[in-house]
């Protein structure tokens, strides 16, 4: 019989892809019409009544900047809400796929964090709420798939290349910071590692899913020059260190994902290229 797969944040940027990779999989795609996962009731009763194989999380409060702010509404959402869908799949027996972010780590490691790296000390209160979420889901789901990612970018949703394109179009000079390094991740390739998750029998665990960098990842700086690179952009870019641009939540300045698990996804430069081809002409 054929699985069933429920897509939870299936309007956002993640969401959008993976419906359309399991297309071929008998999908129910919910979103906040249908479902709002801070409410225990309404978690329990819907998904008892839709009784799903799997149950994929791509919802999330990922405005790290308001998180400061809204410190409950992070916790309901990145935290609470994860205990509910762990409860769920636990009673119905479906298995939990949780996507989880590069800031649940302090960002003082060079090199990377591997799956089994020791997460702890979050320099900001997103990274806090979603490395709750992450014990809450380990301590109550007895069968889940936590799979972290970072710098996601993607056709449906604000990210920072369409954030660098638009900038580039009205300004010809700009800076972006060079002091802090991560690894730029497609949310096409990272549909694909979930598709290969369903598609294989994997221990249950956590597991990193990123488009692949040099050693320790590459700054916001690089990845701007990419883009305007193959975005055909004239610019001139300047790196600058995080000091010239104070935001409400600090940023780890290490935070590169490395993948030991699953199969390797592309580079960067590949997938980034690969974007472009995709979205409409500039």
């Amino acid at each position: 019989m054929e699985r069933k797969i429920l897509i939870i944040g299936a309007k956002g940027m993640l969401g959008q892809d993976l419906a359309n990779i399991l297309s071929n999989f008998d999908l129910a795609l919910w979103d906040k019409q249908e479902i709002e996962i801070t409410d225990e009731y309404q978690v329990k009763t819907k998904i008892n009544a839709l009784n799903p194989d799997f149950i994929i999380n791509c919802a999330a409060y990922t405005a790290v900047d308001d998180c400061e702010k809204n410190k409950d509404l992070s916790l309901a959402v990145n935290n609470r809400a994860i205990g509910y869908l762990a409860q769920t799949a636990k009673k119905n027996g479906a298995i939990l796929i949780h996507i989880s972010t590069d800031y649940v780590f302090n960002g003082q490691n060079k090199d990377g964090y591997e799956e089994n790296s020791q997460a702890f000390g979050p320099v900001n209160f997103y990274g806090e709420s979603k490395l709750l979420g992450e014990k809450t889901l380990q301590l109550i789901a007895p069968q889940f798939y936590l799979l972290r990612t970072s710098w996601l970018y993607g056709k449906n949703g604000k990210n920072f290349v369409e954030t660098m394109i638009k900038l580039g179009k009205e300004q010809k000079e700009l800076k972006v910071v060079n002091d802090q390094f991560g690894k730029p991740t497609y949310t096409v390739d990272l549909a694909g590692q979930i598709l290969y998750i369903l598609n294989n029998t994997l221990p249950f665990g956590i597991y990193h899913a990123v488009n692949e960098t040099k050693i320790g990842g590459i700054s916001w700086y690089e990845f701007a020059r990419k883009i305007f690179e193959l975005g055909n952009l004239n610019v001139k870019l300047e790196p600058c260190d995080s000091r010239a641009y104070p935001r409400p939540a600090k940023r780890p300045q290490y935070s590169a994902l490395i993948n030991t698990k699953l199969p390797p996804m592309r580079d960067w430069q590949d997938a980034l290229a690969d974007y472009f081809k995709k979205r409409e002409k500039i």
